[in-house]
């Protein structure tokens, strides 16, 4: 009989404040008294929290997301573009929290995204060194920039250049033709997107360029030196036939590698952060400030020059000093310090109680899984003797997640409560809800446990202490320097009276449980307090990484640095058995429920299964591609999970040494699980900093079919990789082409190729079919009708035409040209017959016209060469035109009426005010003068 088992699959993640994205800033509504929302990435999902509350607004995640997320960019703060690691991008709507387009064209992480001022078109920029520009009305990729040979790190679309730099607004639409784009390798690059072709390149750095920002025909590159570039876009040409050119340079005070850089949307600051502790913010002075300043300087310097009896050359000072000088439009204002290292930054500028002009505020995510919210205080005359202006961090986003990685994880009896421990923090939650309920601070903590009862957690620290902790009363109760080394393991034992620790300092140490009565202080009462007392000792030769008792308290199980794992009895401390065979440490170990199995998994990525009786090793398994960190057996049974460094969870019969079921989804190295006492959900912590519960299905695994879904998964990868001809050659010749068409295959593309080639096949046949019987019925009018396929008679006996056409208008429009290329030209050929069919009937003009031209671009040599083409494709033509006029009346039609509406609207709610000392001059200016001659 085939064995099935239930499947895990996951069921909620939290943790996580902020990952590797930036971050962005959402203003409050009116109606709301929040201060304001942040917008970040939090591994795979994209969070929304209310920086105020420290709350969770909205949580934009899909199952098949499993990739994490690079970058976001946003349009009136509801279209929301957030870039992945797998090269996907997704259009998110904030308002329903729903993805309202998909695009995949880059092979790479997304690094840059940026939408254009009217929100229609969306530049993409990637690891792969490639620009791609989407088109958010067709879904569909316009075109792919390739002259950058490296990592795309800024994007900026500007206006058409005319003669104002700034955007032109246009009634209907706003234009946007120009692209510069930054590089770590270097370049800037200024992109004409009518022309699709680089018109510019300009050295930005003279390493690597990592950041840009773009305000009023000012850009600013930042690279990895200390100095920040200044350049100016000239609207014409310059002397130089270039339209950059660079204004200046302005030195950071930090010398780590800047990391990102930005001009306040609207007051005259710029702020640049790095890779380290501190946000640099500049202030742009006015032209008055900077004349005053210019005048000032020079007189200084030609008194000094007079005091020398030197002759001021007038010539020479202008030369030093002049207004164009950006170091005398840029000043540095502040530098506000943050406890970690900053990950990304953004302007907060609109909240309800920081409206002020003389405040500033800006909101940063740092590298310790936290968000801050900093108030800059801005003087009302900026005085260069004044000292620098006061900060103050009002608001910290930091409770929902740990600041460096979860070491320990410990359930509760009745699973309601897990308790997670790192260094500096020791976070209680609630399962159900995942919201945490208490927080501690403790040492740097490896391993914890709930005392009988749930109300005490005790945990071992680096430094051999025990911390217990009173969870009701969020207390610390004692701390026991326990071990002289750091402590390992501890565990209750099965009887709940005592309490085994294991330390690098060779010993195993026991502990019973005992109420003490303790006065309370300045009183004669009393009150129980919770004590540990030192029973007995264990020593031992060698460090102790991990321990466990056997559930019938009989054995205790000690895994030593020399790699062997050695069993005593519990009563007496006699030595039983020595277990040897693991190459590396074993880190961690687990007895079943019977106490006849012990599981052990070791740094040298292995899993061994021994046998508790004679101390035989039933099975030795290569279990993962990195050390194994935990094991644990699921309860009442000879099934376990092992977790590793190769962030895998796997799920494992203990009887058969099969691996049941892979659970993936975290990012980084798994360093704890806890399996439910249950059986129920399974929890796991990461080093990406994530927790995450898996939950037990009741649907069941059959370890046949899971195979071939691991053979199919790798087939299709392997497919999808040689279609995009990462395997083949033609690199070559491929770089030397600066635009090329945007797209990817992917395992959709392919699935929706396969549709559209069946449902051709089974048309092309229904037609053919139907033709036949024509004929004959010709000669026979009592001909019986045709046996159709089973798919049109299902559909009630739809046409072969209006099938192929409802199978085309499911595939997505992001998907269909990848889909189209992987058409045979024959079966192009039956295409284009439909194609024709559609035309004469009239359906779905706007998808037909789309595929055709797309065909017609695609196998242009082919179509020219076969004359045999040329009565269908004039037929095409003829239809094709008069449908096409036909919608462009109604549109026509459609657009002069919205265009009445709007004119009639304005007249009768709309009044205009005129300055009447204004219209006396104009009139004025228009009177001719009467001009008198004398004769």
């Amino acid at each position: 009989m085939v064995t099935s088992y239930l499947r895990y699959e996951p069921d909620a993640s939290f943790g996580v404040i902020s990952s590797n994205s930036n971050i962005l800033w959402l203003p409050q509504s009116s109606s709301s008294a929040s201060a304001g929302q942040v917008v970040v990435g939090a591994l795979e999902s994209v969070m929304v929290w209310d920086i105020k509350k420290g709350e969770k607004v909205h949580k934009w995640n899909e199952i098949d997301i499993k990739v994490e997320v690079s970058c976001i960019a946003k349009h009136d703060d509801d279209i929301f573009a957030v870039g992945y690691s797998d090269g996907s991008i997704r259009v998110w709507d904030a308002k329903t929290g729903s993805i309202i387009v998909s695009f995949n064209g880059h092979k790479t992480a997304i690094s840059a995204l940026k939408f254009d001022p009217s929100g229609t078109r969306l530049a993409s920029g990637s690891r792969d060194s490639n620009i791609i520009v989407w088109d958010l009305i067709s879904e569909v990729g316009l075109y792919r920039l390739r002259s950058h040979k490296d990592q795309i790190t800024g994007l900026e679309f500007i206006a058409s250049m005319g003669d104002d730099v700034e955007t032109a607004v246009d009634e209907d639409m706003i234009t946007s033709n120009w692209l510069i784009s930054t590089s770590k390798d270097g370049f800037i690059k200024l992109w004409d997107l009518a022309s699709q072709h680089c018109i510019e390149t300009h050295v930005a750095h003279r390493g690597e360029c990592w950041a840009l920002t773009f305000n009023n025909g000012v850009c600013m590159t930042a690279g990895g030196e200390s100095e920040i570039k200044v350049w100016q876009l000239n609207v014409k040409n310059g002397g130089d036939g270039n339209r950059f050119s660079v204004q200046g340079v302005l030195l950071r005070q930090s010398k780590e590698r800047a990391a990102g850089i930005a001009f306040h949307p609207s007051a005259p600051f710029v702020a640049c952060y790095g890779s380290d502790r501190a946000v640099e913010v500049w202030r742009i002075r006015s032209a008055e400030e900077v004349k005053k300043s210019v005048s000032r300087k020079l007189r200084r310097r030609k008194e000094k020059l007079a005091a020398k009896g030197e002759e001021a050359n007038e010539k020479d000072i202008l030369e030093d000093i002049t207004e164009d000088d950006v170091t005398e439009i840029y000043v540095p204002f502040v530098i506000v310090r943050t406890p970690a290292r900053v990950r990304s930054m953004d302007w907060a500028f609109t909240t309800l109680d920081f409206q002020k002009k003389d405040t500033l505020q800006i909101v940063v995510s740092l590298s310790s899984n936290c968000v801050e919210l900093y108030s800059i205080t801005v003087p009302q005359q900026h005085k260069k003797i004044s000292p620098p202006p006061e900060y103050n961090r009002l608001y910290a986003l930091d409770i929902p997640g740990h600041r460096t990685d979860v070491r320990s994880l410990a359930l509760s009896s009745d699973d309601k409560m897990l308790a997670t421990a790192s260094n500096g923090s020791l976070k209680v939650w609630n399962v159900k809800t995942t919201n945490c309920i208490r927080t501690f601070d403790c040492g740097y903590a490896l391993c914890s446990t709930f005392l009988p009862g749930d109300s005490i957690l005790v945990v071992g620290t680096k430094s051999g202490q025990i911390e217990m902790f009173d969870v009701a009363s969020s207390a610390l109760l004692d701390t026991i320097d326990a071990h002289d080394g750091a402590l390992w393991s501890l565990q209750v034992s099965p009887d709940g009276k005592s309490l085994v620790t294991g330390s690098a300092d060779k010993s195993v140490k026991f502990w019973n449980f005992r109420i003490v009565q303790e006065e309370i202080p300045g009183t004669r009462r009393t009150t129980p307090r919770m004590k540990l007392q030192h029973t007995r000792t264990l020593e031992l030769t060698d460090d102790v990484l991990s321990l466990r008792q056997s559930p019938d308290g009989k054995y205790i199980a000690v895994s030593l640095l020399d790699n062997t794992i050695k069993v005593f009895f519990v009563d007496t401390l006699k030595f039983f058995l020595n277990l040897y065979g693991h190459k590396l440490p074993v880190l961690s170990m687990d007895i079943s429920h019977d106490s006849k199995l012990l599981v052990s998994c070791s740094a040298d990525k292995n899993i061994k299964i021994w046998g508790l009786d004679f101390g035989d090793c039933h099975r030795s398994i290569f279990a993962h591609q990195e050390s194994i960190m935990a094991i644990r057996f699921e309860p009442n049974s000879h099934y376990f999970f092992s977790a590793s460094k190769d962030r895998l969870i796997k799920y494992w019969d203990g009887d058969k040494f099969e691996n049941i079921q892979k659970l993936e989804g975290h990012h980084s190295e798994i360093w704890a699980i806890a399996v439910a006492n249950s059986g129920e959900f399974v929890v796991s912590a990461s080093h990406d900093r994530s927790i995450r519960i898996w939950q037990q299905t009741d649907d069941p695994i059959f370890l046949e079919e899971e195979r071939e879904k691991e053979l199919e998964e790798l087939y299709e990868s392997t497919l999808i990789k040689s279609l995009d001809g990462l395997e083949g050659s033609g690199e070559k010749e491929s770089d030397e082409i600066t635009t090329a068409a945007a797209g990817k295959q992917t395992v959709e593309t392919l699935v929706a190729g396969e549709r559209i080639v069946e449902a051709l096949d089974l048309g092309v046949a229904d037609i053919e079919l139907l033709e036949e019987h024509d004929l004959m019925k010709k000669k026979n009018p009592n001909a019986a009708p045709p046996s159709r396929n089973a798919v049109f008679v299902a559909l009630d006996n739809i046409a072969a035409e209006r099938y192929v056409l409802d199978v085309l208008e499911k595939i997505k429009a992001s998907q269909l040209q990848d889909a189209l290329l992987l058409l045979p030209f024959e079966k192009v050929l039956s295409l284009l017959r439909f194609i024709n069919m559609w035309a004469e009937k009239g359906w779905n003009i706007t998808l037909a016209s789309r595929i055709l031209f797309f065909l017609i671009r695609l196998y242009h040599r082919q179509i020219i060469t076969n004359e045999i083409m040329r009565p269908m494709l004039s037929s095409v033509r003829e239809h094709l035109r008069g449908a096409i006029q036909r919608q462009k009346d109604e549109l026509g039609y459609n657009i002069a009426g919205l265009k009445y509406i709007r004119r009639a609207y304005h007249e009768g709610h709309t009044k205009e005010f005129l300055d009447d000392e204004e219209h006396k001059k104009e009139e004025e200016r228009s009177l001719k003068k009467r001009i008198l001659t004398t004769i």
